[in-house]
């Protein structure tokens, strides 16, 4: 493995790509990251976690919340340190200098993002499709029909993107505020029925052991399924060179953005608890994104609110895509920036700033990634790749954790420093996300399968990556004139 200097270097010639441009703000920042976090997660987890802990349901979203606020200080730390788009990868880099670590953990992320993405575009197609049928204008049609529209979906996405990443947030906006609408529709319906005396408050302290797995490892189970709610904070660092002073306005606005996003789970949960009975609760578990369907239309059985509920789903699941696209494309760049990923792949479009190399290659991974897990129709997508994308960012998280602490041993004493995480958060929130990301969680197998086969890809892709920079940087002595020595 080569081993490289602690830092990495902007290898674009000077003067030859335009920098990207800073337009967002506290509020769109703030709108990005709610956006990011609530999407597609919390109508594709809450029924399994329900069928896993029965009322108490409420629970494994506040521990998951208290996982990712650990890991959040550490993100914050490190972004206002280092405020270059490259995120996770960067941070790796700079505390071990291992190129082939660095990768990988560029490598996990992006497919984590595309993963994810891909996953709701298919959901969303699904929805859209479902809405139709409940209103009776048309039939569900075959999975060909639903992977088409998928696929089309993800190139209205890339010409999105294309557009700028202030016309791609404006459109978050208008997302994020549709979305935040269907939950608050989910939670109003929950207190209608909890108002009118007939729901089931009581259930909200009380444990079901569905699975007979115990008090403890039921929760914890359920916090693991949880966490892939809670992730999208993450993806806002990436957004970083697009951000009005970052390092002032980045740790309110995140730490902001995740007590909303908590908030609005738990009222979710007690809306569940609430409305649909122990039995109901337990018979959803395999039901993908049906628990706050069917919350809306057995506690509103005089409205018809369940014949817009799916639009609306649609509109959270876009939101979702479009903002682990804006994610996936922006690491791309910045890691090609950084002589990581082949420099081809930082190209900015002159016209609009945008990093044109890095939306067409994600959006390519991501049309194949649709075109793959629709391949079965018998296999759970949705559980089992947002399974996978929760492991893969388990991973990084602490990965990224172990960086924290190592390069604050590293910090120059005379640069100022806007953010620290408070004493042993970084080692703390380090070893619950090692734990989270264990099989004792209960992870499904094929979770670690689909993840190990993303990983063999990422090491066939480092050695072609290896051997690009080595070609265009002959003579060289490396990256940007870092040292390495040995072999890849």
């Amino acid at each position: 493995m080569s081993t490289t200097s602690d830092e990495l270097h902007d290898t674009s010639a000077e003067g030859t790509e335009p920098e990207l441009k800073r337009v967002l703000g506290p509020k769109l920042l703030l709108l990005f990251i709610v956006g990011d976090i609530l999407g597609a997660g919390v109508y594709a987890v809450t029924g399994t976690m329900a069928g896993t802990v029965g009322g108490i349901v409420w629970l494994p979203f506040l521990l998951a919340f208290v996982v990712a606020t650990l890991t959040a200080f550490s993100y914050l730390e490190l972004v206002t340190q280092y405020p270059q788009a490259a995120g996770a990868a960067l941070y790796t880099h700079k505390a071990f200098g291992i190129h082939f670590v660095t990768f990988l953990v560029a490598f996990a992320v992006v497919c984590s993002g595309i993963t994810s993405a891909s996953t709701s575009a298919n959901v969303l197609a699904q929805n859209f499709f479902g809405g139709l049928e409940i209103n009776g204008w048309m039939a569900v049609p075959d999975q060909s029909v639903i992977t088409a529209v998928a696929l089309g979906f993800m190139l209205l996405l890339a010409a999105i993107n294309l557009r700028g990443v202030g016309e791609s947030v404006k459109f978050n906006v208008v997302l994020t505020l549709v979305e935040m609408t269907a939950l608050c529709i989910v939670i109003g319906v929950g207190f209608y029925v909890m108002a009118q005396g007939t729901g089931n408050a009581g259930e909200i302290t009380v444990f079901t052991d569905y699975q007979d797995k115990g008090l403890f490892l039921a929760v914890t189970a359920a916090t693991s399924i949880a966490f892939f709610a809670m992730v999208g904070f993450e993806d806002s660092v990436n957004m970083v060179e697009e951000t009005k002073n970052p390092e002032h306005i980045f740790p309110r606005t995140m730490l902001t953005g995740l007590g909303v996003a908590v908030i609005l789970y738990m009222l979710v949960a007690v809306s569940v608890v609430s409305v649909l009975s122990p039995t109901e609760l337990e018979g959803i578990r395999e039901a993908e994104g049906a628990a706050l369907l069917e919350v809306v239309h057995k506690g509103s059985p005089d409205f018809p609110i369940d014949r817009v509920f799916p639009f609306l789903a649609v509109f959270a699941v876009a939101n979702t895509a479009l903002i682990n696209m804006l994610m996936a494309s922006r690491l791309i760049y910045g890691m090609a920036r950084q002589a990581v990923l082949p420099r081809p792949l930082g190209k900015v479009l002159p016209t609009r700033r945008t990093p044109w190399a890095g939306i067409a290659f994600s959006t390519v991974l991501a049309l194949g990634l649709i075109w793959y897990v629709t391949g079965d129709p018998e296999s759970n997508i949705v559980a089992n790749l947002s399974g996978t994308t929760a492991f893969l960012l388990l991973c990084v998280f602490t990965v990224v954790n172990v960086a924290c602490v190592v390069l604050r041993g590293k910090r120059d004493p005379d640069r100022k420093v806007f953010f620290t995480s408070p004493g042993p958060l970084p080692i703390v929130a380090a070893l619950l996300c090692a734990f989270l990301a264990g099989p004792w969680v209960g992870r499904n197998v094929i979770q670690y399968q689909i993840a190990g086969g993303l990983m063999a890809i990422g090491v066939l892709l480092w050695v072609i990556t290896w051997l690009v920079n080595r070609r265009t940087n002959a003579g060289k002595g490396g990256p940007a004139g870092a040292s390495h020595s040995g072999h890849p």
